[in-house]
Parts: C-alpha cells; sequence; structure tokens
C-alpha cells in the first residue's frame, strides 16, 4: 500500500540546506510550502525540478517570527497541499556581536530570526500535528549550540535557544505522536571566514580539525533530515545529532590529518 506524499514545510528554502531538502525529498514525491525571501528567485532550478516530478509547490515570502504568519503558512500548506507531516526549521542568521560592544538591535534580529520563529513554526505546526496524532519536526541547527562561536554570542545563544525549545517541544508534543529532533550542524565550505573570531583559533585551520579532513556539505544535512522524517527513525524524539564530522573531538593541533605532501617525512 502506498503511503500519502509527505507535505514538508521549509522556513529558509534560499538557504543551502532548504535547496539540498528541496533535491533530497522530491525523490520521494513530496509536496512543498518553501518560505523564500528571494521569493522563489533563488531557487528556481529546486522549484522547476520538484514541478518536472509532479510535485506541489507553494512558494511564500513572509516573516516567521511576527505574530500569526507561522499559523497562516501551516493554513495555506494543510488547505491547498494536504496534512502538513514535516516542518524543518533551519533559519540560519549570522550577525557579528559581542557581549561587550554589541547592539541591541542585532541581538533582537538574530534571536528573533532562528529563535522566536522556530517557537511560533513549532507551535503552529504542532497544533495541527497533534490533531492527527502524527508529524514530524526538525530544527537545522548548530555546533555552536553548544560551543561558543568567539564571534557573535547572539548566534550561539539563539541555536542554544533553539536547542532546548526541540527538548521541550519533544517532551509536550512526544504525548501526540509528534516527534522533533535537532541537526547540530557544523564545518561546512566558509564556515572560517564566517567564524572568523578575534578571541579564539577554533576556525584556523578548520577543515584539517576534522578528523577525516573533509568538510560537511548542505547533502549530508539534507540526508539525516531525510532519515529523522522517515518511519525508521519512528522511535527517535527528542534527539541532537551532531554532525560535524568530529569537529569538536578535536583537541591538539599537531595531531590534525594534514595534506601528504606537507607531511614531515
Amino acid at each position: 500500500m502506498n503511503q500519502p506524499a509527505q507535505v514538508i514545510l521549509i522556513t529558509d528554502a534560499d538557504h543551502p540546506t532548504g535547496k539540498a531538502m528541496i533535491r533530497r525529498f522530491v525523490e520521494d514525491g513530496a509536496h512543498f510550502l518553501l518560505n523564500s525571501l528571494s521569493d522563489g528567485t533563488q531557487i528556481a532550478a529546486e522549484i522547476d525540478m520538484a514541478k518536472a516530478s509532479r510535485s506541489k509547490v507553494i512558494v511564500k515570502n513572509v516573516d516567521l517570527s511576527a505574530g500569526a504568519n507561522a499559523s497562516e503558512l501551516v493554513l495555506l500548506a494543510e488547505r491547498e497541499l494536504g496534512a502538513l507531516t514535516v516542518l524543518i526549521h533551519n533559519n540560519d542568521r549570522y550577525v557579528p556581536i559581542s557581549v561587550e560592544a554589541g547592539s541591541e538591535a542585532s541581538y533582537r534580529e538574530v534571536m528573533n530570526t532562528n529563535a522566536k520563529s522556530a517557537f511560533l513554526c513549532t507551535q503552529a505546526a504542532g497544533k495541527a500535528m497533534a490533531a492527527r496524532e502524527a508529524g514530524n519536526i526538525i530544527f537545522v541547527s548548530s555546533i555552536h549550540a553548544e560551543k561558543p562561536t568567539g564571534s557573535s554570542f547572539a548566534y550561539s545563544a539563539s541555536k542554544g535557544a533553539v536547542k532546548m525549545l526541540a527538548k521541550e517541544a519533544a517532551l509536550e508534543l512526544g504525548r501526540h505522536g509528534i516527534r522533533v529532533n535537532t541537526i547540530e550542524a557544523g564545518l561546512i565550505e566558509g564556515d572560517g571566514e564566517r567564524f572568523r573570531s578575534p578571541l579564539t583559533t577554533l576556525y584556523r585551520s578548520y577543515e584539517l580539525k576534522v578528523p577525516n579532513a573533509r568538510l560537511g556539505t548542505a547533502e549530508d544535512i539534507a540526508n539525516v533530515a531525510h532519515f529523522l522524517a522517515s518511519k525508521e527513525a519512528g522511535y527517535v524524539n527528542g534527539a541532537d545529532i551532531r554532525l560535524d564530522g568530529g569537529f569538536l573531538l578535536h583537541y591538539m593541533d599537531h595531531k590534525m590529518k594534514r595534506p601528504r605532501s606537507s607531511d614531515s617525512p
């Protein structure tokens, strides 16, 4: 017996992880409600791919940290696409900001985009899913929910807030058959520049601090999300999956896996 197609809401479809999610889930014939700050222009290729595979696609551009927008988006998905089965919250706003000199406006911007929107989307999706006693909520978060960046305390604080939101939601919504899990992603191309810090050398030669010296990709994240949304993950709830290739385990630079050309004879 064929399972009904999943209906997936992605909160930032323009982000590399959002694009990878579309490409991964379209293989299963999923339908999508995509929140896109570019009104779909940055994901035109993914939208065309989904439609060519007969997936239904709706694109919206709303501020999910404001009022009833999250609820309206969930209702739109349910009305036009069918029962919402998966919420993927992947908002990832980063602004360099220090504890000593950071502005309130920058702090609020990051917290609203990353954390407040997570709460509102979880509340809206949870209500819809609870009525059916089924659903999946997946947060694409960061290793900086646990490890300071040294460059943006607001970013770390927002990801820490999402981490505990997920725990509380897993406990509460789990009673209604809804699974809530977090992917703590780290170390993709460009992170060294993004998290450049005057306080820590964490990201110096960062690609070599992964035990196997390989950076992750958006596709790696999408594959884990695909698993978490599947029936094979039916007993996974309240989990944090650290997806950093072992980066946070690093502690001695002279033990890094360097390119063979620079190895000592």
